[in-house]
């Protein structure tokens, strides 16, 4: 058994928790939006055919807040074709996901969901093949109280009261050449037009925040460049940037799947030092702050690389020009045409889920705003018929409930091992990781509550840990819990038929003046909680 000592004290703060920090991402591919989240035909369906078993899954959760509608779906779509009467509105092309899209869930049924299931929705602007002006109007028909045509129109659509939107991303990934109508080849332009689209929203509503979208990928041979030609062009005028990474290992590299957290520790640091530099570079007090708003970490069948392409990553190779590939039509109730996930290996993909969100907390100072790519399905699992728990669904409810108040740096002594380079295709290439820690760990002192929370991950996937905790520096406290998910299973999985597979259990730990003193099974998530 391997030992690892964990020492934390109420001085090591490191800054305060945004409520928005474990949220989640939507956009409309794949079952959830057409399936999980809208199905008219579904028993439990409400009169605007949205599932009632997915809104109280999701309810009960407390999912904070949600980004919609997308993603790379955004770059193309035009919001004004989905409002109004169903019958009315226009089916399009959605040429990033070569599907139909009837707009039977169009901006009020987004925004209307998202009040459903108690979360704060955060709307992400088109600045793809839309327009300055389409994003005003969407904040006069969004925000605007009423006697404009765009919020008069909304009250006409059956929806009297403003919106009230906070949260406007402005574009998606405009750095990506997958994107529509990308600025890859054009940063400046994509700042500059962030810059006055900001300005011109807020002109409209001067309460909202706005977020430039400056990094798709620490991947991009132009990266970060691009970002700090871009950023510099919008600093003044917007809140905070927008970073989105997912993290792939090869099937079956388990140790590097866990790795992953190392590459969203380099990716963050390094967006953080960019907008210090160009705090002091553009003469302004403002300090940046950050929104990971898409970002996960998954197996991936690793293909062979083009020699010779010197890191380039041209656009065709992005494009997808098959002239047999068919737009699809999705039909709510049938999944048949569905991209499906995983069956399998639930455990090790929540480990490496939590490990991010850890990362994030651990940087709770400047991200202020989190939303987990599958964090939907995370938290409420869902097939045609059923929805149920997930093992995630555990872990990160709890880091909703618990993760509150300041964050606190653990400081944490534990064994390490090595990941060698692999290479998932042309774009996702990874070097060495060194120093991975078998154990990492996060804190939130919630000091309106009188509470301690400590989460703890041994991503070890062959032995326990003997771990101590000192804690001595809070001084009286009190042992309420500790919470361990787990399985000796790697295979296993929460299913409709079986969502018992993995539960959380009582954990081993006892506190002795100040020393917990506890035993991680391999490869769990650990919630220590305290009361001062």
């Amino acid at each position: 058994m391997k030992k690892a000592k964990l020492t934390l004290h109420p001085s090591y703060k490191i800054g305060e928790i945004s409520p928005r920090l474990f949220g989640a991402f939507l956009e409309p591919i794949g079952s959830m939006v057409n399936g999980s989240m809208y199905n008219p035909k579904h028993p439990t369906a409400d009169d605007q055919g949205m599932r009632g078993d997915f809104i109280a899954g999701l309810k009960e959760a407390g999912l904070p807040c949600v980004r919609l509608p997308g993603g790379n779906f955004v770059s193309g779509w035009d919001w004004k074709q989905s409002i109004g009467p169903k019958e009315q509105r226009k089916t399009a092309l959605d040429m990033a996901w070569f599907q139909f899209v009837p707009n039977d869930v169009g901006h009020d049924e987004y925004l209307q969901w998202a009040e459903k299931i108690g979360a704060e929705a955060m709307y992400t602007v088109n600045l793809g093949t839309g327009t300055l002006k389409d994003a005003a109007d969407i904040v006069e028909y969004t925000n605007f109280e009423g006697g404009s045509y765009w919020s008069d129109l909304r009250i006409k659509n059956g929806h009297k009261a403003p919106y009230g939107v906070k949260t406007w991303y402005l574009g998606n990934e405009p750095d990506g050449p997958w994107q529509i109508a990308s600025w890859d080849k054009d940063p400046r332009g994509y700042g500059i037009l962030a810059h006055e689209t900001s300005k011109a929203m807020k002109w409209i509503d001067p309460t909202i925040e706005t977020i430039a979208a400056v990094s798709s990928s620490p991947f991009l041979n132009h990266y970060p460049d691009w970002d700090m030609q871009a950023l510099q062009e919008c600093y003044e005028t917007v809140d905070y940037i927008s970073l989105h990474h997912y993290h792939s290992a090869p099937i079956g590299n388990l140790p590097g799947l866990l790795a992953g957290y190392q590459a969203f520790e380099d990716y963050i640091r390094t967006e953080i030092a960019l907008c210090d530099y160009l705090r002091t570079k553009t003469r302004t007090k403002k300090t940046m702050m950050l929104s990971l708003d898409e970002y996960a970490a998954s197996y991936r069948p690793a293909g062979k690389p083009h020699y010779g392409m010197g890191g380039r990553q041209p656009a065709m190779g992005f494009l997808g020009l098959d002239p047999n590939r068919k737009y699809v039509r999705h039909d709510p109730d049938d999944w048949s045409t569905r991209r499906m996930p995983p069956m399998s290996g639930e455990m090790p993909r929540t480990i490496a889920s939590m490990s991010i969100m850890l990362t994030m907390l651990r940087h709770a100072d400047r991200i202020k705003i989190g939303c987990a790519t599958g964090g939907l399905g995370d938290l409420c699992r869902t097939s045609r018929e059923d929805a149920w728990k997930g093992a995630s669904h555990y872990p990160f409810t709890q880091l909703i409930r618990y993760a509150k108040g300041v964050s606190l740096l653990p400081e944490v002594e534990c064994d390490t091992y090595h990941v060698d380079g692999y290479v998932i295709d042309d774009m996702n290439q990874y070097g060495d990781f060194d120093n991975v820690a078998y154990v990492h760990a996060a804190a939130a002192l919630n000091e309106e509550a009188g509470e301690l929370s400590v989460f703890v991950i041994n991503a070890d996937w062959e032995d326990e840990q003997d771990f101590t905790m000192d804690l001595r520096g809070f001084g009286d406290l009190q042992l309420l819990e500790h919470s361990v998910l787990h399985t000796d299973d790697l295979d296993a999985m929460n299913t409709a038929q079986n969502p018992g597979a993995i539960l959380p259990t009582q954990g081993s730990a006892t506190l002795d003046k100040g020393v917990v003193s506890a035993t991680l099974p391999k490869l769990s998530w650990n919630l220590f909680r305290f009361k001062k």
